[in-house]
């Protein structure tokens, strides 16, 4: 019996990151993990920083995600991201430096420093560094 596939779409506003039939998507919510396989009921979530991992073909492919939305319907996966990296396309040396800017920024204390801003570089470098397992 073939295996139950789900299509999935990763879309940035520039481009199309990655679309193919998948077995299996996990991403990182506002609320928290979301699994989704195929024939999930329908729902729509804003997604958090993040990897998103895909299964197909019991090979597993990562997605560093950076915010947006996840839709879910009709056997049909998209998420909608502010922007999203493939794990190959991630340059590590560049999100290693990334990691330690904003940890030199968040550690300084200085009244000068947009915390929020800060903090949301770390994520954004943390996620880059996980999806290219390279924490």
């Amino acid at each position: 019996m073939a295996e139950k596939l789900q299509k999935l779409s990763v879309v940035t506003p520039q481009k199309v990151i990655y679309a193919d039939e998948v077995r299996f998507v996990k991403v990182r919510g506002t609320a928290g993990e979301l699994g989704i396989l195929p024939e999930h009921a329908p729902l729509i979530t804003s997604l958090d920083i993040g990897v998103a991992h895909i299964q197909k073909d019991n090979q597993w492919k990562k997605v560093a995600v950076h915010g947006g939305f996840m839709e879910v319907g009709g056997n049909r996966t998209i998420i909608l991201a502010n922007t999203a990296e493939l794990a190959d396309d991630i340059d590590v040396a560049r999100a290693q430096r990334a990691k330690e800017r904003a940890e030199e920024r968040l550690a300084s204390k200085s009244a000068d420093i947009d915390l929020v801003r800060a903090e949301a570089a770390l994520k954004r470098a943390l996620a880059r560094l996980e999806a290219a397992d390279a924490k």
